[in-house]
């Protein structure tokens, strides 16, 4: 019998905000709030098939989620090229209305618009689409997207300055600790390579002077000798002091992230220094490729599903760089269990993937699936499971989503800066460059 042409079509979408605890990491721009908004996207198919995607859940997003959401009724899942222009077409005022601040902040990627807060939205519906195909298939994602290339991908431990509690002891507590100096960041290190068997190692900095964060770097070094390392201070530093920084690490680092704000300055760094440099601040979309590629700016690009428009374009990204021979990673932000199956899908598919995958995953004690993604000696094995082969805790979402609703609106939108207040309540967001 002939399947209906109909099975595939989208009949309801399900939009879950949920708070989701985050540990008192620091960043340049303050600190992690205790819980973060993730948005849970679910596509369900005439078939009755449930995909599941998951994205940014500040209000920005969720705005223009529920815009697009009814829109999609009644159209194929599988119409994954109609996609942005449908999101365009019913998003166009939204975004562009919530597309306000000058920077993003909360995902620190460089400029905001409304473009980019389309695409961010529009990844989570491709993903909970292709779940939701693979699932009615039979197919995984990886299938959909061409057939992998490796059974297991590589993710680098995820390294950050932070408190050992919240201000005021908010939140959920954890037994990490505090992490100010090297002896912490090691220890930090040691934990996370003994538990998911990490072998290379990224420090989110632009926290304190860069000394004191080069100091760390060589501590971790003398720990983990021949150790990929990286660097990343989220374009904190001028130009001179990239370069100090540069030759400070030269011979250790794999390679140094977004160390200067903007194209044009890291071009400057890049110009001065054989350290490949890695961004995931100023090459965030296709239009901004050709000034980067152009000026030499970066040699590696560090793409993100999320705020590239999903598994597909990063598929499309990874061909552009390998056209002008420029290495690819992955960026990470907080996130949950879905998403990281996402990238583990796509990341399985592009032959050339130079650098482990960055992953804040084992940062995140709550998820919302019925089982918890495991690394084995520091990677993810790629799974032929239908569809992303994840399924969701319906009592975990059901949780997650009414502390969402519990909360009075301090914490539906993240702000790095406004959490460091409560310790420090002359703290305002810095400058660029700050050192």
């Amino acid at each position: 019998m002939t399947p209906s042409p109909h099975r595939l079509d989208i009949a309801e979408v399900r939009l879950t905000p949920i708070l989701v605890a985050d540990p008192p990491l620091l960043n340049t721009q303050g600190v992690h709030q205790p819980y973060t908004p993730r948005l849970i996207v679910e596509v369900v198919t005439e078939s009755g098939a449930t995909g599941v995607g998951e994205t940014y859940g500040d209000t920005k997003y969720l705005d223009i989620a529920q815009s697009l959401a009814g829109a999609l009724i009644g159209r194929p899942v599988t119409d994954l090229n109609g996609l942005p222009a449908l999101a365009a077409e019913v998003c166009g005022d939204s975004s562009a209305a919530t597309a306000a601040a000058a920077v993003d902040t909360g995902g620190l990627r460089g400029a905001q618009t409304a473009d980019k807060l389309r695409l961010s939205v529009l990844s989570g519906f491709e993903v909970a689409c292709l779940d939701a195909w693979g699932k009615d298939t039979g197919l995984p994602v990886h299938a959909l997207l061409g057939g992998r290339v490796r059974d297991r991908v590589e993710y680098s431990a995820y390294l950050f300055y932070r408190w050992a509690e919240h201000p005021g002891g908010r939140g959920e507590r954890d037994d990490w600790g505090a992490a100010l100096d090297p002896a912490g960041v090691v220890a930090q290190a040691r934990r996370l390579a003994d538990t998911h068997g990490f072998r290379s190692f990224k420090l989110k900095g632009g926290v304190f002077a860069p000394d004191q964060e080069v100091a760390a770097i060589r501590a971790l070094a003398d720990a983990f000798p021949g150790r990929p390392l990286r660097l990343d201070p989220n374009g904190a530093w001028s130009v001179a002091t990239s370069l100090e920084v540069a030759d400070a690490l030269r011979d250790v680092l794999e390679y140094l992230e977004d160390p200067a704000s903007g194209t044009a300055r890291m071009a400057e760094v890049a110009s001065a220094t054989d350290l490949p440099l890695a961004t995931n601040m100023c090459v965030t979309t296709f239009d901004e490729i050709a000034e980067a590629v152009t000026r030499g700016a970066v040699q590696i690009v560090l793409s993100d599903h999320h705020y590239w428009g999903g598994l597909r374009n990063t598929r499309e990204l990874a061909a552009v760089c390998r056209t002008f021979g420029i290495g690819l990673s992955m960026h990470s932000n907080t996130h949950l269990g879905i998403s990281l199956a996402a990238m583990t899908h796509v990341a399985a598919t592009v032959p050339d993937l130079h650098h482990a995958c960055d992953s804040h995953y084992p940062w995140q004690t709550e998820d919302v699936l019925t089982e918890r993604l495991a690394f084995r000696d520091g990677r993810m094995d790629v799974s032929d499971a239908p569809g992303l082969g994840v399924e969701l805790d319906r009592d975990r979402l059901a949780a997650l989503h009414r502390r969402w609703l519990a909360d009075d609106g301090a914490l539906r939108d993240r702000d790095d800066a406004a959490a460091m207040r409560l310790a420090d309540p002359d703290w305002v967001t810095p400058a660029v460059p700050r050192w």
